[in-house]
């Protein structure tokens, strides 16, 4: 479905006597974006279906076609995030409240859908733990991208899923730090504001010389951001927040005092 949707942008694209640069001009995005979309390289956004219906004049034609490109284990929302990660060469990431996705342990998960989803089946639950366990072995591949994780310091100190469960993410995270899998920054509370404060946020790059793109997160939605303007002004974001972070050597010694302090209440409850 991929190839049909790149096809078809091909042929209307060249019928309207447009180049992939003046296309993706109109529509907000790179030339290379547009290439890439032909050549079912990338697969393309709800937005950027959207947007060629409108540009085009093509009656909804991409609109209804882009439900069945890509289809997966994964909500609409997160569908091109999912792929596009697996190709990105750098990911860095500011996952709000909570340890970032590819660093969660399956105990850690399973409390964050059970109170996030208190009325889903319990086999729901668990085909969303597998599905997120699977994005996992990105970390253990060939290709595995260059990670930055900025973490604020209440996602180290809530103990979600109890002291026993925190305490276990908490070790499962320095060990990925430790086996330089993942550099991760610590945003303490007592430094007050910082620049990432609204929302949880993720930048991609990619060896291919493809654009790079931004995604915002919240309950249930996502957005994939590829804007050029738009993600150069998230990326400035990311590096104010990480400006105020602290610095790799002093958050481990902080998720470390973190961990014992969890492992210590769980002794003090058993």
């Amino acid at each position: 479905m991929a190839a049909l949707f790149g096809s078809e942008l091909r042929r209307i694209r060249a019928e309207a006597n447009l180049s992939q640069d003046a296309l993706g001009e109109v529509l907000g995005y790179t030339g290379s974006l547009v290439g890439q979309i032909e050549t079912a390289k990338r697969s393309p956004t709800q937005e950027f279906a959207e947007r060629l219906d409108g540009a085009l004049g093509t009656g909804g034609l991409f609109g209804r076609l882009w439900p069945h490109v890509g289809r997966g284990p994964y909500p609409d929302y997160f569908r091109t995030y999912a792929e596009l990660e697996r190709r990105a060469s750098e990911i860095l990431e500011f996952g709000g409240f909570l340890i970032p996705g590819l660093g969660q342990t399956e105990q850690y998960m399973r409390a964050i859908f059970r109170s996030g989803l208190p009325f889903a089946p319990e086999a729901g639950v668990e085909s969303s733990i597998r599905t997120r366990l699977l994005r996992q072995e990105l970390l253990s591949g060939p290709t595995r991208p260059v990670l930055w994780w900025l973490i604020d310091e209440a996602a180290i100190r809530r103990p979600i899923g109890g002291s026993a469960v925190m305490a276990g993410q908490l070790r499962h995270l320095t060990e990925l730090i430790r086996s330089r899998v993942v550099v991760v920054q610590v945003l303490e509370q007592r430094s007050g504001a910082h620049a990432a404060l609204e929302g949880a946020l993720t930048l991609m790059s990619f060896a291919d010389g493809s654009p790079d793109v931004a995604y915002i997160e919240g309950p249930h939605v996502g957005v994939l951001v590829e804007s050029t303007e738009t993600v150069r002004k998230i990326r400035l974001t990311y590096d104010l927040a990480r400006a105020d972070a602290l610095s790799p050597k002093a958050s481990l010694a902080l998720i470390d005092r973190a961990t014992e302090e969890h492992a210590s209440e769980e002794d003090r409850r058993a």
